[in-house]
């Protein structure tokens, strides 16, 4: 993992996470396919799938950046013993040296999945499946008690979790982006109407009953971030970017262009800065986010205002599994 400088894009630092022998980093044919963000950080090729429905790099960089804590100290795992179905969700801290980890003592099921952390670090949270086979959203300790403790309801284990709050409190659906000031989400589910909703008092699996005053956004297909806390910034059906009203739904402003469709390519957001004014995307061939093995990537900053320069992102640290997870 690198950190950079958005001042001249370029590395600054390094941090490195020693995945433990015995996590499930990939599904292959013999063991029970476990959901996790880890699998997709992990992936390589074709021959270890996503067990998500999409792969979207738009998918992929929340899910990812649920691994981590605030600070990027903790990476959140799911271990799978070696009978290649029981799971445990754990943690392990910064460091370049693999280590076992020993399974939590209070964790007392066979099926937890989704790890992803706390912010504060202090407690890994996951979709487990009870004695009696109803699938619930906990958490526990990274450290300590490591007592398991309820959360609520989870939606199965199809969709992954995001952490945030004080205290944390997990959201169980795709594509979420917590406002600046926590009080509002962007989410999709399946089945589920509208596109940003109110934050919640205690953890919330979204689904169709639990998801209250939704709003929907109009011609949006994925949401990149939050521009501030009323306007999002949205990825239309043309494949242009264009800023939302987050209570109206409606557009705000000019759309923005940033693939050329004469060159065939499309544009896939990834990440907001912390400002609101810029937002980067990667540009690739349709269907194809990762190109082929040697090609250098395209990532670009574009303002959210359109009418601005865009800036390319040029380095030899980036190749084509590049995600950029955050903009502080």
């Amino acid at each position: 993992m690198q950190a950079w400088a958005p001042d001249r894009w370029e590395p600054l630092d390094e941090r490195w996470f020693a995945i433990p022998a015995d996590a499930a980093f990939s599904n292959y044919h013999g063991v029970e396919a476990v959901h996790s963000p880890l699998v997709d950080l992990c992936r390589q090729s074709t021959d270890n799938p996503s067990p998500y429905r999409v792969d979207d790099l738009e998918y992929l960089a929340p899910r990812i950046r649920a691994l981590f804590d605030l600070e990027f100290t903790r990476m959140a795992v799911v271990l799978r013993a070696p009978d290649g179905k029981t799971t445990r969700a754990a943690s392990v801290p910064i460091g370049d040296v693999r280590q076992d980890i020993a399974v939590p003592s209070g964790a007392t099921g066979t099926d937890e999945q989704n790890a992803a952390m706390a912010p504060d670090g202090r407690s890994v949270w996951f979709t487990y499946t009870t004695p009696a086979g109803e699938q619930r959203i906990g958490s526990r300790a990274v450290e300590g008690d490591q007592n398991l403790s309820d959360e609520g309801p989870a939606a199965g284990h199809g969709l992954p979790l995001t952490v945030s709050g004080k205290p944390p409190r997990a959201i169980q659906a795709d594509l979420v982006r917590v406002s600046p000031n926590g009080r509002r989400f962007t989410a999709y589910a399946p089945k589920v109407f509208g596109r940003i909703f109110d934050a919640a008092d205690s953890s919330i699996a979204l689904t169709g009953k639990s998801a209250s005053n939704a709003t929907p956004v109009r011609d949006c297909v994925g949401i990149v971030g939050w521009v501030s806390d009323a306007q999002v910034q949205c990825r239309t059906p043309s494949g242009s970017f264009q800023v939302a009203d987050a209570r109206s739904g409606d557009p705000v402003g000019t759309p923005i262009e940033v693939s050329d469709p004469n060159d065939a390519t499309v544009a896939e957001g990834m990440v907001i800065s912390a400002d609101g004014k810029h937002f980067i995307v990667s540009v690739h061939t349709p269907n194809e986010p990762y190109g082929e093995p040697g090609d250098r990537p395209d990532f670009r900053v574009v303002p959210t205002t359109a009418g601005a320069e865009m800036t390319q992102i040029s380095n030899d640290s980036l190749s084509a599994d590049t995600i950029f997870l955050g903009w502080l």
